[in-house]
């Protein structure tokens, strides 16, 4: 392979990779899934959670201005870039969610109450939100334990949103309950494998698919040390059917895959895609890509497993 065409891969792969980044950063990724969102006839309150919520909240907001009403937007420490019009900022804890978690889910709360079925609940997520948006259901001391807990035995992120969704009286889709009579609109940013929507900030407004079965062989698999209280609740199922919601997944790995793969298509690569599974299971699952020469001549192969890389 001669330099010339050393530097053309290099080029493309660059151009390739900028392109499905543009593509899937939030401001991006919101602006996109707005253009669906369909017409209300009352109110609208904005609520958005994550680590990337200053920026999806700053995306929603100059695409829709005065038709967001009320709006409050929690990220993390250091996370916010200023003032967003009238919506409320408030930056908390993670990955172990603290006071400032739980107050600035109570606004959001006191945002969303007394809503009526014509309202409509903007809800934006993005990673990092399970430890921003939280009402515990038992004391925070103990909450924060727990979650260090399954931090430091190494429990991925599914298993820890097993436990805790049951903790939490907004988590496991108890949000969206909370929102009721007005429906919830939520634009998922997505940072687990899969994207599963009930595992993506524990799901606040999606119904739970896991069991009490499986949040107790957690607790013993991992030797969690959990209070009466507790364990009381990891026996309590979260609502497993939602009438009020529409979940929309704007950015995700797949995603950025797939914007990858039509950049590539674009410059005259021969693209494939495979999902599959590890040995970890489908929970743990993967998504590769790749490019080989296509039929303009172009040499040598880009791929992906779970993200961008060259190979």
């Amino acid at each position: 392979m001669d330099s010339k065409t050393l530097q053309t891969l290099r080029r493309d792969a660059e151009d390739i990779c900028r392109s499905a980044i543009e593509a899937s950063v939030p401001d991006a990724a919101i602006q996109r899934a707005l253009a669906q969102l369909p017409p209300c006839q009352g109110r609208t309150v904005l609520v958005s959670i994550g680590k990337a919520g200053w920026q999806t909240a700053k995306a929603a907001y100059d695409a829709l201005g005065s038709t967001i009403e009320q709006g409050v937007v929690v990220t993390k420490y250091g996370h916010s870039q200023g003032p967003i019009g009238d919506l409320a900022i408030y930056e908390a804890g993670h990955p172990v969610p603290d006071e400032h978690s739980v107050r600035a889910t109570e606004a959001a709360l006191a945002a969303v109450s007394g809503l009526c079925a014509k309202d409509r609940v903007l809800f934006l997520v993005s990673g990092g939100g399970s430890a921003l948006f939280e009402r515990p259901l038992v004391p925070l001391a103990e909450l924060e334990d727990i979650t260090g807990q399954m931090l430091a035995c190494g429990a991925d992120i599914t298993q820890i949103n097993t436990i805790r969704k049951r903790l939490s009286g907004v988590k496991g889709g108890r949000f969206a309950q909370l929102c009721a009579p007005a429906h919830v609109y939520a634009i998922l940013l997505s940072d687990v494998i899969g994207d599963p929507p009930d595992m993506i900030a524990s799901g606040p407004a999606y119904p739970d698919s896991t069991t009490t079965a499986q949040a107790m062989a957690l607790v013993s698999r991992y030797g969690l040390t959990l209070s009466p209280q507790a364990l009381d609740l990891l026996e309590q199922e979260p609502p497993k059917v939602l009438d009020n919601v529409t979940t929309v997944i704007t950015g995700s790995v797949a995603q950025l895959c797939r914007d990858a793969a039509a950049r590539a298509e674009a410059l005259g690569y021969r693209t494939w895609r495979r999902d599959g599974s590890p040995p970890g299971g489908p929970r743990s699952g993967r998504t590769e890509s790749g490019i080989g020469a296509g039929s303009g001549g172009r040499a040598g192969r880009i791929g992906s497993s779970g993200g961008l890389h060259w190979f």
